[in-house]
């Protein structure tokens, strides 16, 4: 595809005889860059001429096209280079314009392939495989493929009572798809096929991505070992399109643990904007500690949290921790308060009667305690904003605003003649979430492991968060009619932690789970099901799939047992499925399968060997082809597709 844009742009130039050379025939790129230069009018005017050239090389600005001229330049430079292509030095680190030195402020994280698309394996088979990049500029038509949005397949609604068929979606008053979902398939298409109908509506991102850790952690099932710079394009393309589909007053939460934090809040911040960074939780998930641990025992990790537009950002009132919901020990008909101080004891010198004089009058108070006024009236008790060391402090309002604040004020009497004037601090103002929890909720072994193993039944996920790690971030930042999305679906604990709050609370959250590994999307599936059994909710999810196509042939390779089970696929794979443009079939067949060299090979290295002749670009199966017959997609699938894509 990319040899097409390439002969097309210079079938356009062919137009303009300056840039050919007489005797060669051959396109003088140095004349032809120099015009790009000056902005040539011929050479502005050929480009503009052709949509496919207008939308690749020009922005419109107030519709005014102008000329993208590095964007040009550097395509005449490097497209007779492979589509990975970088053109970032191969160095990880913070950058200003071309130089890997803080020389300014305005400095972001650099690294190779940075300015590509990685499709991104996640299974530990795929780590055996040299990754596909898309260079931005280069593979701009094999990008805007991989990014189309799917097909989907094998629709079926879940309930605590079991499974059944699909019939329709529920969408809000606004369009919008009101449903849970768990969707399967690889997380970077699954969310490019989720921005046609959620770009704008997800309230809260949570994510617990692969670490990239190696070592113990190898423990995991996702391929938790990907090259630096890989993990880093991994994420950036995933984030990217995460930030578009966040509602304005969003938020994203990301758990990670210290081998990537220092990259991934500078990556955070380019993408979402340093402003918007809210805050970097440190969670005790392993009071224990890891007793294997060469150096320091980890018994924590990370949440980075960044809100879409800080301007808009509003946490929710709320009390985590239930020591503290004790302390709120009266109540009246308004809910349950405590008591506390009204003279504003914090804040040093600047709360001082000489630095704030408005904040300094006289409350008086009645004999039997009963009446509180700033009125003065005979036989009240006259009282200031005095600590009981007798420093001249203030109030909390000034006084137009104590007056309406009267009803919320209780005197008490410390001895036979010292009064105290408190406030009735309810329990609505919650608590301030401080950036460390250590409650032991937050033990990822009992609430996490265990918890899993408990409802389910089998012990067969390594590490899950705990439950309440992620109710207490939902209880934080979402709320009502709110929809959450976790890509980095795993044992589905964030499906679980939505059912368990909207039952707490009535509300009506509804979630949207991605996970490619079957696996895990197993454990998610029978998860939340079982939640909704065990916990007597009246709700459901449906489950749905990216349609495969290459994606069905790469897992037959990897069933395989067998080199001979191999050799049989390959037929099947030449003729049904989508091959890389560069892969000799005939060679390949009548001569590697043969050679003592490749059957010496490992059968994973043989099995790496025949994934490798896919092409990547075609694992699943593109909207606008789902009517195609050989992909096989029944008609009810189609109608569901069509449904959720609202094209019907």
């Amino acid at each position: 595809m990319q040899n097409n844009f390439k002969n097309n742009l210079y079938k356009l130039l062919k137009k303009d005889a300056r840039l050919w050379g007489k005797d060669t025939k051959e396109l003088d790129e140095t004349l032809l860059k120099d015009l790009i230069d000056i902005l040539d009018d011929k050479i502005i005017e050929l480009l503009l001429s052709n949509k496919e050239m207008r939308d690749r090389f020009f922005i419109k600005v107030k519709n005014v096209f102008v000329l993208k001229s590095n964007d040009l330049k550097f395509f005449i430079d490097e497209n007779k280079l492979d589509n990975s292509y970088t053109q970032y030095q191969n160095k990880i680190g913070l950058r200003i314009g071309n130089k890997l030195l803080n020389e300014r402020n305005e400095v972001v994280l650099d690294w190779p392939f940075k300015d590509c698309v990685l499709e991104g394996g996640m299974t530990k088979e795929d780590q055996k495989r040299n990754e596909i990049f898309f260079n931005e500029i280069l593979a701009k038509d094999e990008i805007d493929r991989l990014l189309d949005p799917k097909a989907l397949m094998n629709w079926k609604r879940y309930a605590a009572k079991g499974g059944e068929k699909v019939k329709e979606l529920k969408r809000d008053k606004d369009g919008t798809i009101k449903e849970n979902l768990v969707i399967r398939g690889n997380n970077l298409l699954a969310l490019h096929s989720l921005k046609e109908q959620f770009t704008g509506k997800v309230k809260l991102i949570y994510i617990d991505p692969p670490y990239n850790t190696g070592g113990d952690a190898e423990t995991f099932t996702y391929n938790n070992n990907f090259k630096h710079s890989t993990w880093l394009t991994f994420m950036r393309n995933r984030l990217e399109i995460g930030k578009k589909l966040l509602r304005k007053d969003g938020f994203i939460a990301i758990a990670i643990d210290h081998f990537e934090l220092g990259y991934l809040i500078p990556l955070g911040d380019e993408i979402f904007g340093r402003e918007n960074r809210i805050g970097i939780i440190s969670i005790v998930n392993n009071p224990m500690g890891r007793n294997q641990a060469k150096y320091f025992s980890s018994i924590s990790d990370f949440m980075i949290v960044y809100a879409k537009t800080i301007e808009l950002a509003e946490f929710n009132s709320v009390v985590l921790n239930p020591e503290f919901y004790k302390t709120f020990d009266k109540e009246d008909k308004k809910g349950k308060y405590k008591l506390k101080n009204f003279v504003r004891i914090g804040g040093g010198d600047a709360n001082l009667r000489i630095n704030k004089p408005n904040f300094w009058y006289p409350v008086y108070v009645s004999n039997n305690l009963k009446e509180i006024t700033l009125e003065k009236k005979k036989n009240y008790f006259e009282i200031f904003p005095i600590t009981p060391t007798g420093q001249e402090r203030t109030w909390k309002l000034s006084k137009n605003s104590t007056e309406k604040f009267l009803n919320e004020l209780v005197a008490i009497k410390n001895g036979n003649f010292n009064i105290t004037i408190c406030e009735k601090y309810r329990i609505e103002k919650g608590q301030k979430v401080s950036t460390i929890w250590n409650d032991k909720r937050y033990n990822a072994n009992h609430n996490g492991i265990r918890l899993l193993e408990k409802i389910i039944g089998k012990k067969n996920f390594s590490f899950p968060k705990s439950l309440y790690t992620i109710l207490d971030t939902l209880k934080i930042m979402t709320s009502d009619d709110d929809i959450i999305l976790d890509f980095h679906a795993g044992s589905g604990t964030t499906g679980h932690a939505t059912l368990v709050l909207n039952k707490e609370d009535g509300g009506n959250r509804k979630f949207i789970l991605v996970e490619q590994l079957n696996e895990h999307i197993e454990i998610c599936k029978e998860r939340n099901q079982k939640v909704l059994a065990q916990e007597n909710i009246d709700d459901n999810f449906i489950y749905l799939e990216l349609a495969k196509w290459n994606e069905e042939a790469k897992e037959k390779i990897l069933k395989a047992k067998s080199l001979k089970e191999l050799e049989k696929l390959f037929d099947e794979l030449y003729e049904r499925y989508f091959l890389n443009y560069n892969v000799k079939t005939k060679e390949f067949k009548e001569k590697m399968l043969k050679e003592e060299g490749f059957k010496k090979l490992s059968l994973d290295e043989q099995k790496k060997l025949f994934v490798e002749m896919l092409d990547m670009n075609q694992m699943y199966v593109n909207y606008s082809e789902r009517k195609d017959k050989k992909y096989g997609i029944s008609k009810e699938d189609l109608e569901l597709t069509e449904n959720f894509y609202n094209q019907k």
